[in-house]
């Protein structure tokens, strides 16, 4: 089992969200650190603070030195996917090659409402998801990328300099939709992070995963199975073990730790020492 965090950037300030990354730095079972890509908070005051994930990312990007780091999950209707292929590429060179670039189609009505963006109906938000998915992709590993989609169109385009890693950052798509999401990991893929309330509601989607892999002649191995498993405050850390145990007996890679609000870095020593019997 593989461990990773995840932080609300909600109600929060710079300082507190900086201070629990650098300190997750240090714990090596942490392998990853992800925070969400929204303009409002999730819970709470809606119109309270939320900081904007992709410059706070390549802010923590230089703040570390180890961690992989990446949104869980970048809502594709936020930013034309030009706009985020070059976003992507200079973040993962600030982290010298620690991004994972994670995309999801995007849902949150209230902000789009508010911002004046279209949410679209939800096939030509999924058939938008691919196209973006497909051109984000060409920019990144190509020198000079075109595509002709019905949405998206790239004629003679550049993305430089191009990402470190080659040969592009490993793309994670978030989501439990059968048909269009878990298929689009299948096809582009290198993890897939799902949010289900425990492993009997997991399993079924992985069966759905492993027969479009098969459907388009892919490995399933090659994809990282991600689950997020929120921790209560004060709640006992027993539990938290017990869960990613069961998610760990059920064939999940990585549990994705989702640390209370307004964590502080205290919480991860104990945290760490917990769950490293699971690594």
């Amino acid at each position: 089992m593989r461990f990773a965090i995840k932080t609300r950037p909600e109600h929060t300030t710079w300082q507190q969200l900086r201070d629990v990354w650098v300190a997750a730095d240090q714990f090596e079972i942490f392998e990853s650190a992800w925070h969400w890509d929204h303009f409002y908070p999730l819970s709470g005051d809606m119109a309270g603070p939320n900081l904007e994930a992709w410059t706070t990312l390549a802010a923590l990007a230089q703040a570390t030195e180890r961690i992989r780091l990446g949104c869980q999950v970048t809502g594709m209707i936020y930013r034309h996917p030009a706009v985020l292929a070059n976003m992507a590429a200079t973040t993962d060179i600030i982290s010298n090659g620690r991004l994972e670039l994670g995309i999801g189609a995007g849902w949150n009505e209230m902000e789009t409402a508010a911002y004046g963006m279209e949410l679209y109906p939800l096939k030509e938000r999924f058939d938008r998801f691919d196209e973006g998915t497909q051109a984000i992709i060409a920019l990144l590993t190509e020198k000079v990328a075109n595509f002709d989609g019905k949405y998206i169109k790239l004629t003679e385009a550049y993305c430089e300099p191009k990402a470190v890693q080659t040969p592009h950052p490993p793309i994670t798509i978030g989501g439990k939709g059968p048909k269009r999401t878990l298929r689009a990991v299948a096809r582009w893929a290198q993890q897939w992070n799902v949010i289900v309330p425990g492993p009997e509601e997991w399993k079924p989607l992985k069966d759905v995963l492993i027969q479009h892999c098969e459907d388009l002649g892919r490995d399933v191995n090659e994809i990282t199975c991600s689950v997020n498993l929120r921790i209560e405050p004060d709640a006992p850390l027993d539990a938290t073990v017990a869960a990613a145990e069961a998610y760990a007996n059920a064939g999940v890679d990585l549990v994705v730790l989702n640390l209370p609000l307004d964590a502080s870095p205290k919480v991860l020593e104990p945290l760490a020492k917990a769950v490293a019997p699971l690594a």
